[in-house]
């Protein structure tokens, strides 16, 4: 599936990934291939994505390195997740 990261300054990551945790307003939540269709705010906390991530130089020291994937820490945001494909927009 494809993840897009999105912040008021940039775009943080764009590629696909196995699967992406998040700090949703009523907990954390997973999403995996083939999830139905969602839409969420998001709360502090980070994002975990899961897979053979590849950053770009420029947005490395944004992401912490985690089992199997990175993690971005955000202050809040909304997440819509339809047709395996993931966007996140992170404050």
């Amino acid at each position: 599936m494809h993840l897009e990261i999105v912040t008021p300054e940039a775009t943080l990551y764009s590629g696909e990934v196995d699967s992406v945790a998040v700090p949703g307003v009523n907990g954390e939540f997973e999403m995996l291939k083939d999830h139905a269709p969602i839409v969420s705010l998001l709360k502090e906390g980070q994002v975990k994505v899961y897979g053979n991530i590849q950053l770009e130089e420029e947005v490395e020291d944004k992401f912490t390195k985690i089992d199997k994937g990175v993690s971005l820490a955000i202050n809040s945001g909304t997440i819509e997740m339809n047709d395996n494909k993931i966007i996140v927009l992170a404050d």
